[in-house]
């Protein structure tokens, strides 16, 4: 059973944290693949706000074709919107019986994780791996208590970007 790894987000734009995060968790975790999902339609984030989807996953596969079991996946572009996690999981467990699938998500998403839809069954479906992010909380401090499947990745280095910030810089 090969352990996919499963790093969504809009990539609005992808960034060198974002690879940089991916080469990473391939060369420090047990994961077989990399799989980084764009999202047509984040629901926690404002509708209209995104750069269209088709570029979106073109900057990605672009970003991470160097990089070895890493790819740049449209999932989530064929499923019903907006994308709900808990969903595509679902969906991904029927279309890849055969793969073992664990989350990645940056310590801001575990920050929030209990308003995520759906968020008890991915807690006791599918291991999470958290980046921890500069100045964020800790484990200790989450809001999703007992979480057996969760796993910070402590030793992951810190990269000091966001699409946030980048798209800020843009408009300056």
């Amino acid at each position: 059973m090969a352990k996919i790894g499963i790093y969504g987000g809009s990539f609005n734009p992808v960034h060198f944290g974002h690879v940089g995060l991916a080469q990473w968790v391939m060369e420090h975790t047990d994961l077989d693949e990399l799989w980084l999902l764009v999202s047509p339609n984040n629901p926690l984030k404002p509708a209209g706000s995104l750069a269209p989807e088709q570029e979106r996953l073109a900057a990605v596969r672009e970003a991470v074709m160097d990089i070895p079991h890493v790819k740049a996946s449209d999932f989530e572009f064929s499923l019903p919107r907006p994308s709900y996690t808990a969903n595509t999981l679902r969906e991904l467990q029927k279309h890849y019986p055969e793969h073992e699938f664990t989350l990645v998500i940056g310590e801001d998403n575990w920050a929030i994780f209990n308003q995520w839809r759906e968020y008890e069954f991915i807690l006791s479906h599918f291991r999470i791996f958290v980046y921890p992010r500069h100045g964020q909380l800790s484990y200790d401090q989450s809001p999703v208590h007992n979480a057996k499947n969760v796993h910070f990745l402590a030793s992951a280095p810190y990269f000091d970007i966001s699409s946030t910030q980048i798209r800020a810089n843009l408009l300056k």
